[in-house]
């Protein structure tokens, strides 16, 4: 994907309390924003979307800051993500890239027999099977999880941290347009998951999810030789990184965090988890 910062992007990416013009490089290698606590944050990210004009901003949380050789945020799809503290060798990437095949073959089948809304367009988007599989954790994929809501990027970084620091992470993408939009010039391509995933899919849309992709996709670890490792790095697309202390951030009671209940509803909520886990139980089997 194409580094964001051709165009001027403004920032908080140290300890100043205004916005300033940044690069993404300063973004990335910096220690994160320092907010105190939600509402905070939402006036901080407010200020950064006006002035970002060119730019609609998304976001992740994360309860820690992973870094690359050179001390810049590393922000990969799981499918290309370090093995051990190590880049992935041919072998592995070859094995989770066939891993992937085979659970959208079963994803596939399962849609067409159970006759689910949107079996079509699984059938026919690569994509739209990708999202499924990323974003109900069946397995790797070439896709990042992210989401257009602060308060449930905040809650996914607090959730379960016993420690003093989470991020939030801010991408900068195109303008959006339908279920996929895709941007030659950025090299990206966003999936709003509530048009991608049929309406029984309710984690989706409870978590307000999106996901970003390179575009054009890379389908397998061949096409993927024609690429840097260090290119396929959504950390590329940051135009904030803020941090915070998980227990002090939400201890106003007129913005509570999301809990893990919310964000995950059970089977009783979401009938589509079943698929899941069964394709999960055939990859177990692929690979005994």
């Amino acid at each position: 994907m194409e580094k964001i910062g051709n165009q001027k992007i403004w920032s908080y990416f140290d300890e100043q309390s205004e916005p300033r013009p940044a690069s993404n490089s300063a973004v990335r290698g910096g220690p994160g924003h320092e907010v105190t606590s939600y509402f905070d944050l939402a006036k901080k990210i407010a200020e950064l979307q006006f002035l970002n004009r060119d730019h609609v901003l998304l976001f992740r949380g994360q309860g820690c800051d992973f870094r690359t050789t050179k001390n810049n945020s590393m922000l990969k799809s799981r499918i290309f993500r370090l093995e051990g503290k190590k880049v992935p060798s041919k072998g592995i990437l070859e094995k989770r890239f066939k891993n992937l095949r085979t659970a959208e073959d079963e994803l596939i089948a399962r849609y067409t027999s159970e006759k689910l809304k949107g079996s079509d367009r699984v059938k026919r988007h690569r994509i739209i099977r990708w999202a499924f599989l990323q974003h109900y954790e069946v397995c790797a994929t070439p896709l990042l999880d992210v989401t257009h809501s602060v308060r449930i990027a905040a809650s996914f970084a607090s959730n379960g941290n016993e420690t003093e620091e989470a991020f939030i992470f801010g991408f900068g993408v195109p303008n959006l347009s339908g279920a996929v939009t895709a941007s030659s010039e950025a090299g990206l391509q966003v999936i709003r998951l509530s048009s991608a995933c049929p309406p029984d899919a309710v984690r989706p849309h409870i978590q307000e999810g999106y996901l970003l992709g390179e575009y054009p996709e890379i389908t397998d670890f061949g096409p993927n030789a024609h690429y840097s490792y260090y290119e396929m790095d959504f950390g590329r697309r940051l135009i904030a990184k803020f941090r915070f202390d998980p227990a002090n951030f939400w201890k106003s009671e007129n913005y509570p965090k999301a809990s893990d209940a919310a964000l995950y509803p059970g089977a009783h909520r979401d009938p589509l988890l079943q698929i899941p886990v069964k394709i999960k139980k055939r990859l177990e089997q692929e690979t005994a």
